[in-house]
Formats: structure tokens, sequence, C-alpha cells
């Protein structure tokens, strides 16, 4: 076992400098009187009443194009001037072949569930003048207030936003109209879930091969082809992180255990005393992409982007050394977490010489640490910039494995004992910033910055 040695190793040390990796992203924009954003929908004299905010799991801030419109990485939901929420109201039992004219009225919303090639029911819903709804999909039509979809990416990431590669995914497995979000107008401002959305012509069909079935009330209920998943945090978000259990959530919103795969035709069994009322920490997960609700009172708790420059510039205001000469970007050995500027040595010798250039060998990127002589990935430092994923403001000491994204310690500690849903039956713990998957015994590592030599 041979360290390649390097002249650059005899240089005076030079400071790092620790660098966001986001786009300076603006504040989420108030979603209201429309599916459009807007301002000026409120007296300039009355704060308006924030319900709470989505943030895409996978993005570092902003989209890689940018946030434009509906396609964001973060949106906030905010009371309407006018409700547009609705609830049950009539239910008809009808012949399937005469469903497409018994809702023939476009200015009813109404679901359809298709028992069978010749009966079908129609539930329709009536305006609730108490509640705000907001629908969430991968359609890009007006009635769809966030428009999210996943993204072609490799196996170890999570879904994200339209926009991150320029287009679409061509086989996308987030409904055009995946849910639907009730914000209740009146205090304490009430949020809850719902499978599925409203489409153009306000209606919801449950097809005769969708998972569906009469409740003990006589009513109807049922779930999307590949589900709307929902984790509630098991206590406080921010003061005692820990993961829930996964649920599916019905189009009525009730709560149910997960199918054996995500599009069984089975249900799993009805889960009563959980509900679908969303908390600060509540992950929405749609088959591609994995949403996080933050209510107002959780994101008081997290650093805003100017908060999280001046932590930043905190860190290199105390001028961390580092004994190799190159660029002053921070790069850390993930498996013992010493950080160092980037240097082109220290490839084991079994593993092969360096390629062109001093970089790793194809299939390894594998470095012995020159401060401990351990073995690990090698990779540059960035600072996580998506506020809304942070537990707290902490300063940044530590980095997720193996991405090293950068952030405080009850972040990482938080987000590495979530599972996150991945294909059809498969959980895995990432990084909130990029979807990474995570490895190592605990996903992250604390940072070890030299010490200024004067």
């Amino acid at each position: 076992m041979v360290l390649e040695g390097s002249s650059e190793a005899l240089c005076p040390p030079p400071s790092l400098e620790l660098r966001p990796s986001c786009n300076k992203s603006q504040p989420s924009p108030p979603l209201g009187s429309s599916s459009q954003p807007h301002d000026g929908v409120f007296p300039e004299d009355k704060e308006p009443v924030k319900y709470g905010e989505l943030v895409v799991l996978g993005h570092n801030g902003s989209l890689a194009n940018g946030d434009k419109g509906r396609r964001r990485s973060r949106l906030a939901l905010y009371k309407r001037p006018k409700a547009n929420g609705v609830k049950p109201d009539v239910i008809h039992n009808v012949s399937t072949p005469l469903v497409s004219k018994a809702l023939s009225n476009k200015s009813q919303h109404s679901i359809s569930y298709t028992l069978s090639r010749s009966h079908s029911v129609i539930v329709e819903y009536t305006h609730d003048t108490n509640t705000d709804m907001f629908q969430i999909g991968r359609s890009t039509e007006s009635m769809i207030d966030f428009v999210v979809t996943d993204t072609a990416g490799s196996s170890g990431q999570v879904g994200g936003a339209v926009g991150e590669s320029g287009g679409q995914s061509i086989q996308s497995t987030i409904s055009r109209y995946a849910c639907r979000i009730m914000c209740e107008r009146s205090a304490p401002y009430t949020a809850r879930i719902y499978a599925a959305g409203f489409d153009s012509s306000k209606n919801i069909f449950l097809g005769e091969r969708a998972a569906k079935w009469r409740t003990s009330d006589g009513l109807m209920d049922g779930l999307t082809t590949n589900g709307v998943l929902v984790m509630h945090p098991a206590g406080e978000f921010v003061s005692e992180p820990a993961p829930g259990v996964w649920r599916e959530i019905s189009v009525c919103g009730n709560v149910f255990a997960l199918r054996e795969t995500r599009s069984a035709q089975q249900r799993g069994k009805l889960v009563e005393n959980e509900s679908n009322t969303l908390q600060d920490g509540s992950l929405i997960d749609l088959c591609g992409a994995t949403l996080l609700w933050r209510t107002p009172t959780g994101l008081r708790h997290t650093p805003t982007l100017k908060q999280l420059e001046c932590l930043r510039q905190e860190l290199n205001a105390a001028r961390p050394q580092c004994p190799i000469v190159d660029k002053k970007q921070p790069w850390v050995y993930v498996n013992c977490g010493h950080v160092h500027g980037y240097h082109n040595w220290g490839y084991r010798k079994e593993k092969g010489p360096p390629g062109p250039g001093g970089t790793a060998p194809a299939g390894t990127g594998e470095r012995e640490c020159p401060m401990c002589r351990r073995v690990g990935p090698y990779v540059p430092l960035w600072l996580g910039c998506e506020g809304g994923l942070y537990l707290d403001a902490g300063p940044p000491t530590h980095a997720f494995c193996p991405c090293g994204h950068v952030c405080s310690e009850k972040t990482v500690a938080g987000w590495s004992q979530i599972p996150l849903p991945h294909g059809t039956h498969a959980f895995h713990a990432a990084c909130p910033f990029c979807g990474t998957w995570l490895t190592g015994e605990q996903g992250h590592i604390k940072l070890i910055f030299q010490g200024p030599v004067d």
C-alpha cells in the first residue's frame, strides 16, 4: 500500500471557501386567487394567511433551469381571496354508457366510480365556502396549481419537478392529476390531502381496473393507479425528528396501510386512528417525486437564504486551512470527514494508476486521506441552499454521504433516518438537496477542518 506523493503537498496551506451550489432562488410566490402565482391580491395593510409550503425533494433551492410560474421546486399556499373548495353532495347510480352524459355539466365537480361495464356511481360535489383547494400533478393545464413531474436520473435519486432536464420524462409515473390539498379558511387553517385531482372538466374518473369500494356508510372511495403515499413524522419535526410510517391516502382522504406493490388492485388495511391532516414535516410521495409540507410555525425554525449565506461566510471567516494547494473549493473524504483542497494524488496502488491528468481510474473514486490514511470517496462540498429542508438554523458542520451537501448536524441526522419511496416497493434514505442515496453507517459525516496556521 503506497500513497502517491506530490510536490503540491510541500506548498503553503491556503484557506478554503465553502460555496453554495444553488441558484439564488426567490421566495416562494403566494398562490391564491387562481392557478397562477400573483401579487397584490390582498390589501396592503393586511398580511395574507399562509397555509404552508410545499418543497420538492432533490432540488437545492430551485429547478436546474430556474423556477417559472407553476413549475417550481417550492410553492407557498396562501388563503385565496375567494373560497374554491368543494365537498361531497349527491350520489347517483347510473348505467356506465350514460356516464359521459351525466357528467356534461362542466360547472359541477364530480367523481365517477366505474364498478362494471354496466354500472357506475357518480358523486357530485358542491361548493364549500369554508375551504380552499390546491391541485398538484404532472399536467400543465390551468387547473393544476403546482406542476410536478419525475425526471430522468440515476436509480439512486428521487424524482423532481418539471424543468430539471429541460423536459418531462417519457414514461412518467406521476399522475397528471395526482392529488389535491384542502385548507380550512379559518384558524387553525388545517390542511388535508386527498388522492387524485379534478381534470379540466372538473371530474375525477376511477376506471374499472382502479381499486374502489363502497364504504360502511354507503358512500364510495378508491385509490389512484400508483397511489399517493404520506408519512407524518412520529414526533415534532423540528424538535424530535423521527420518521413515522408510510401510508396510502384514498380519493376521499381515508388512510390505509400500503398495498403489496404500488399499483396492486387490492387495497391495504384501513388505519382508523390516523388522518390525512398534514403537519409540519409530512412527506407526500407521488411515485416519482416526493414533497415536504412545512407549516408557517415550522418554517420559523429554518434559515432564510440570507441566513444561510451568513453561516457560509462565518465558516469561511474562520479561514479553514488545507495542506494542499489547488482550487479553494473544499473537498472531503467521506469516510473520515477530513476536509482538504482538491488534489490529484492519493489513489491506492491496487486500484490502478490514475487516468490522464491525474484523474481517477474508471469505476473508482476512492482516495487515501493523508491525515488518517482511511480510504474512501473524495467529493467536493456544497452548501445546502434550500432552507425549507433544514430542521434548524444551526452551523453547517456536517455533510451527507456520499454527495457532500453541507448543513446542520440536526438536519443530517433527521433526514438520514427517513426512508423515501423508490420504485414500486423499495425505500431508501436520500440526501434531500440532491436525491442521492445515502451510504455509510450513518449516511452523514462530521466535517473536520484544519485550523489557521497563524
